[in-house]
């Protein structure tokens, strides 16, 4: 074995979204564009010595071969020891887990997420830190700055590693370990979670579908579930993860998550539905005939926490990303604890977490978690609501109906328009930006502006500064209207509008929620032209 240097040549647009880098498979395909971005991390960490590294991915197209090359270079820049989940997988919660629980310098987790896959489909590279979290925009913007000026990248002229069998081999110096993917996680999870009143409750007869959507979870969910909790064999759907997740959009909503959705809306439905994504850390959960939103199930996991052994003391305080209802708002309040609104990216919970600020954190994009580790945790929330199933005796409709009683209900939905184009998209926020000193105080069909912005965030923790997080237009009676650019799309522009409104009345908490949003919409349209500027007549999905 020997450490060749290989010249290369920058590739332009390899700076990380919100989450990493994600393009098209193809491009990752590219003689040197994998290397130079893996160089980038490695020039931006320095050298290697007395470290660990954990490597591992979903599993989808490419995850293999990526990880391969990744171990090669990791031995060329003097890495200690590397930890590879067995096959190349690591959900990217088991990944934080890990990190954490063997005192690694951070991680390198293989996903585009929720993104499609196979040899057509997406794939997607991120750098986690000592905590386990999501690097930071300082180091993900040294790695970009890297990704802009080498000039050569290091590499060991190794064989592959068996990915499949577990124990310890090495390239260079550098030791090698495949280990179990699950054990770690699995161990945690039975920590946080009262797992003899979950046993308790399948044995009694309670029924449950975890649609694993041909992904990563699939494996955890086998173990935890059917193995360590004792749900009955089939409980677990679509849980053999493939290279093109099937043919699906790994997305765990009510529209890509079609078939659980049918299942848990039908005749003899089971007691409980949920879903997970691509990589493991989102989740949806559903009841019969009933969709929890990712907004509301952070509120009711926090009105609740301490049912779980975990949180048996309580929490410090909540933290949502801005788009998020303001439903867990609510519940902070009530329990007298803080919430943080923080912009989308779960990078910006880390600090709030290690300062012990707070203990729970959400998404509206199907993401929930807590201070276990630090990224979303779709089985994490899974867990947590079957740990309250058990504790409360109740049904998921009768907990999230009576959630409501107590502290509202946020109507809440996000219309997504994908693959627009970028320039429009650009010029429709910039518009809007334009408008916003003159929005606050007037009056749009019957709704009274109190404010509107453009979102700057400011970290309590290090004060660092996040601009332009989205467009936030608050009315004062707690309705609201959010746009904003995603970062995780690979093709033009992804705009998501935002629609809130809070209806306290218990009497009208059975309406339609596109009905009950429509004229947060229309508005939304009006002042921003999102249709004319788009071209799309409506959305591409709603959730």
């Amino acid at each position: 074995m020997t450490i060749q240097t290989v010249a290369t040549t920058p590739f332009a647009g390899q700076r990380p979204g919100t989450s990493g880098l994600r393009k098209k498979v193809t491009e990752f395909q590219q003689p040197g564009y994998l290397e130079n971005f893996v160089e980038a991390i490695f020039l931006t960490l320095g050298e290697g010595a007395e470290r660990t590294l954990v490597v591992g991915g979903d599993g989808r197209y490419f995850n293999r071969q990526a990880v391969q090359t990744i171990l090669r270079m990791a031995a060329a820049h003097g890495i200690e020891r590397v930890l590879v989940g067995r096959g190349g997988i690591l959900s990217t919660p088991a990944v934080s887990c890990v990190i954490r629980k063997h005192a690694a310098f951070g991680g390198i987790v293989l996903s585009a997420s929720h993104n499609p896959g196979g040899p057509d489909g997406d794939f997607g590279i991120k750098y986690n830190i000592e905590n386990g979290g999501p690097a930071p925009e300082k180091i993900t913007e040294a790695i970009f700055a890297n990704t802009q000026t080498l000039t050569a990248y290091r590499i060991s002229d190794a064989p592959p590693v068996d990915l499949d069998v577990l124990g310890s081999t090495r390239i260079e110096n550098m030791a090698v370990e495949v280990i179990d993917p699950v054990a770690d996680y699995a161990g945690l999870m039975a920590r946080l979670f009262d797992f003899d009143a979950i046993r308790a409750l399948f044995a009694r007869g309670f029924s449950m579908r975890f649609d694993a959507m041909h992904a990563v979870s699939g494996p955890y969910a086998h173990a935890i579930l059917e193995g360590m909790l004792g749900a009955p064999a089939g409980t677990v759907i679509n849980g053999v993860p493939r290279e093109d997740f099937g043919g699906g959009h790994p997305d765990p909503n009510p529209v890509n998550a079609a078939e659980l959705i049918a299942l848990m809306n039908g005749p003899g439905a089971p007691d409980f539905g949920a879903a997970s994504d691509g990589d493991g850390d989102r989740n949806m959960i559903v009841g019969r005939g009933l969709a929890v939103t990712p907004s509301d199930s952070l509120a009711i996991i926090a009105a609740n926490a301490t049912v779980a052994p975990g949180y048996k003391h309580g929490i410090s305080g909540i933290a949502r990303s801005m788009p998020t209802s303001t439903a867990a708002d609510r519940v902070a309040d009530a329990l007298g604890i803080s919430c943080f609104e923080t912009p989308t990216g779960w990078k910006y919970f880390g600090n709030l977490m290690d300062a012990n600020l707070v203990t729970l954190c959400g998404e509206e994009s199907y993401g929930t978690g807590s201070h276990h580790i630090r990224e979303k945790d779709g089985l994490w929330a899974v867990l947590f609501w079957l740990n309250l199933l058990a504790a409360s005796g109740k049904g998921v409709e009768q907990i999230v109906r009576e959630h409501w009683a107590r502290f509202g209900r946020n109507y809440y939905s996000r219309h997504d328009y994908e693959a627009v184009d970028a320039g429009a998209a650009d010029q429709m926020m910039q518009a809007l930006r334009e408008q916003l000193p003159e929005l606050a105080g007037r009056r749009l069909d019957g709704h009274h502006v109190a404010e509107a912005d453009d979102f700057v965030y400011n970290d309590p923790v290090d004060g660092s500064v996040a601009t332009r997080q989205g467009i936030r237009i608050i009315m004062s009676d707690g309705s609201r209207i959010v746009f904003r650019l995603s970062g995780t799309g690979t093709e033009g522009a992804t705009i998501r509008l935002y629609l809130e409104r809070y209806e306290p009345d218990p009497a009208r908490h059975d309406l339609d929620t596109q009905e009950a949003l429509r004229r947060l919409a229309e508005i939304a349209d009006d002042i921003s032209g999102l249709r004319r500027r788009t071209g799309r007549e409506s959305p591409t999905v709603i959730t």
